[in-house]
């Protein structure tokens, strides 16, 4: 396995980390935004505050395995269960966050209603950030440690 895999695993599981664990701060308060009026326009682009706390837990949740499947797969977390599992689930990650990051500004652009606030933050700042997820998790599920042991 390449060094720039391994760093590309370390860096998207990071964010991927981090942004699970905003998530599950987001289960009990809107920070770092001061309301959850704020915070709906903010982050949802829709409602009148922060989504059920148990929404937040579970996207907190699908993140974190996101980012654990990510490392595994890059070869900087101990990889359990079959490596062809962990690999699928890396791939089936990196096409999530390419779909969102390519599809949102065009579902949020129109289809859905979303506030201007959001669909700018968006443009961007959350679609652009999805896409190169996306493209690490994908560098790392076709190049990341047990692609090269089956």
């Amino acid at each position: 396995m390449s060094g720039a895999v391994r760093a590309t695993g370390v860096v998207v599981s990071g964010v991927l980390a981090a942004t699970g664990a905003l998530h599950a701060v987001w289960a009990v308060t809107p920070w770092p935004l001061r309301t959850p009026e704020e915070f709906a326009d903010t982050v949802v682009g829709a409602g009148e505050g922060v989504p059920p706390a148990a929404a937040c837990v579970a996207v907190a949740g699908m993140l974190g395995a996101a980012a654990y499947l990510v490392g595994a797969e890059a070869g900087v977390l101990p990889g359990v269960g079959p490596a062809r599992v962990r690999r699928a689930g890396v791939r089936t990650v990196a096409g999530v966050l390419l779909a969102r990051g390519v599809g949102g500004p065009a579902l949020f652009g129109g289809a859905v209603e979303r506030s201007e606030r959001f669909r700018r933050l968006d443009r961007r700042y959350y679609a652009p950030l999805c896409v190169a997820l996306g493209a690490g998790a994908a560098a790392v599920g076709w190049r990341g440690s047990s692609a090269t042991t089956c």
